[in-house]
């Protein structure tokens, strides 16, 4: 499988923020990146993992653990 490499504003595009956020990202070594020249692109498969690692999942139902005090 080829590795799509996105821009700053692609990735920024994709998750719905100002450039600043994926800027911080590759600043802060948060992601991985590859330079190309003084070009900064972000593999798809990097961002798909900084997400799959950032999702928090539900707790599930909860009102069965809870119990009534009358």
């Amino acid at each position: 499988m080829v590795d799509r490499y996105l821009t700053v504003a692609q990735v920024a595009d994709y998750l719905g923020t100002t450039e600043r956020f994926p800027r911080r990202l590759i600043a802060e070594r948060r992601i991985k990146f590859v330079k190309v020249g003084r070009h900064v692109r972000i593999p798809e498969s990097a961002l798909s993992a900084f997400i799959e690692a950032h999702t928090v999942q539900p707790i599930g139902d909860r009102r069965g653990s809870l119990r009534r005090v009358a």
